[in-house]
């Protein structure tokens, strides 16, 4: 093993013992080539210099973990920082679940069923409109479905407003009575 190599293990071997110009020394040593290797994954330098920062986190929390196997401790940094910006890379890239891709691909419009259900509920509303009065039935539409005011319908309908309110109410109340059966 190369003396540089030799004196990496030993930096990291002080590390772990807390040595912060070890921190120092190693970061001004590797951080370069830690950092072309993350650039090439993510491909973007402003996010590669935020991984970076983290990497060396991560390496003086873990420098205890290093073992001196004759292996480089250069490929042990590398691992780190490879797998640290992969799991950026990973964490950018929008995650689509199967039902988010049936939402993005289903038609946006009701289905068959929502559509029958929405037919049934008119036709029978429809049939309970038609056990109103005539002048009851037209108020109601009027005011639930155009947005006229209780003073407009009054007016209309050449009745005082308590009576328009009245027609209403009992309106609604008969409507409501003949949906539930």
């Amino acid at each position: 093993m190369s003396s540089e190599l030799q004196e990496i293990e030993d930096l990291i071997a002080r590390m772990a013992m807390g040595n912060r110009q070890a921190f120092r020394e190693i970061y001004a040593r590797t951080s370069a080539k830690l950092f072309g290797v993350v650039l090439r994954v993510l491909e973007d330098r402003a996010e590669a210099e935020d991984v970076l920062q983290e990497i060396y986190i991560k390496v003086w929390n873990n420098a205890e973990r290093y073992r001196v196997n004759g292996l480089s401790p250069m490929t042990w940094l590398i691992t780190i920082a490879r797998n640290a910006a992969i799991d950026r890379k990973r964490r950018a890239r929008p995650v689509q679940s199967a039902e988010m891709l049936n939402e993005a691909l289903a038609d946006p419009g009701p289905g068959p069923e929502a559509e029958a259900v929405r037919r049934s509920d008119r036709e029978r509303l429809s049939g309970c409109f038609g056990e109103l009065d005539d002048r009851h039935a037209e108020a109601v539409r009027r005011a639930y479905l155009d947005g006229d005011t209780y003073a407009d319908l009054a007016a209309h309908f050449e009745v005082p407003l308590n009576t328009m309110r009245t027609w209403l109410r009992r309106s609604l109340l008969k409507l409501r009575e003949c949906l539930s059966r």
